[in-house]
Parts: structure tokens; C-alpha cells; sequence
């Protein structure tokens, strides 16, 4: 199983099957607009803007299971990332990231990528999952690690597959 197995709620009511990014690097990550940790969004924006010529992209899931720090409508929060951080990065409807209705995507990402001490469930908004080209989860970074420290592990997964490429 792999990321690329789920479907997940659109902002505007829809539904996007993850298989559309099949074949991108994606870094998926359950933000916040309340949070100590949104401006993160510039950082994720930049690496977006950066990279995503070469394939990759920030895939966003708002949260309110964590103080209630995403209270806004989709609509609202939609709103908040473009005026506030020019997200230009999908951001989807909101979800639940953990307990008994935790959407089944952060189920296999937890279960698959557990965190420190090996817990299986997302602590905080902002956890980031690295995920590869395969739709495998290759790392899990905690809220507190800023987008540019994941950069040199996205270059990586970029590059490994351009080398792949070379090498056919």
C-alpha cells in the first residue's frame, strides 16, 4: 500500500484521488492557521516554488484537533493561506489526524513512519511526512522542523530518481 491508495476531500467539496501525484516526491503536512508554527507556510511555499518544476509538491491538511488552532471554514482557511503566505500548494478540506476518526491516509502514515519514541500518532500540527516518487513514506519530521532543514532530503529524493532516469 501506498499514499497514492487514498482519496482525500477537496476544500471546494470534491474528492482527488492521491494517485494524481503519482510519481512526485510530496511532503505531506497537518497544518494550522492558529498555530505557533504557521509561518511555516512561507517556508513550505518556498520549497514548493522551488521544486515543484521538478516534481514535487507540499500537500496540506488543516487539523483543529490540536487546541483548536483550525477553526475556520475550508473556505476560510483557504482564504488565510493565500492572503496571509501566497500558498500556492494544494490545501485540502480539513480532517482528523489521529483517534477514531482519523482519516485513513494518517493512518498509513503513522503507521508506516511512527514518530519518537516510536509512537504511532501525530502529536502536533505541522508533523511532516516525506513521501517518494513510489509513494512510499521515506521520513517523518516533527512540527518543530523547519521546511528549509527538509530540503536537503527532498534534493535527495529528487535526484535519486533523475539518476534513475539517466541510468535507463
Amino acid at each position: 500500500m501506498t499514499v497514492y491508495d487514498f482519496t482525500v476531500s477537496t476544500s471546494f467539496g470534491g474528492e482527488q484521488a492521491l494517485r494524481d501525484f503519482d510519481g512526485n516526491v510530496l511532503l505531506i503536512v497537518n497544518t494550522a492557521s492558529k498555530c505557533g508554527f504557521t509561518p511555516q507556510y512561507e517556508g513550505l511555499e518556498r520549497l514548493y516554488q522551488k521544486y515543484k518544476d521538478s516534481g514535487f509538491y507540499v500537500l496540506a491538511f488543516p487539523c483543529n484537533q490540536f487546541a483548536g488552532q483550525e477553526p475556520g471554514s475550508n473556505e476560510d482557511i483557504q482564504n488565510f493561506c493565500k492572503n496571509h503566505y501566497s500558498v500556492s500548494f494544494p490545501v485540502f478540506a480539513k480532517i482528523e489526524v489521529r483517534g477514531a476518526n482519523a482519516h485513513p491516509l494518517y493512518l498509513h502514515l503513522t503507521q508506516t513512519s511512527p514518530g519518537w519514541l516510536h509512537t504511532k500518532t501525530v502529536k502536533w500540527n505541522f508533523t511532516k511526512f516525506l513521501v517518494n516518487r513510489s509513494g512510499q513514506v521515506v521520513k517523518r519530521f516533527a512540527p518543530n522542523v523547519k521546511p528549509q532543514a527538509i530540503e536537503p532530503d527532498i534534493q535527495a529524493l529528487l535526484d535519486e530518481t533523475s539518476l534513475q532516469h539517466h541510468v535507463q
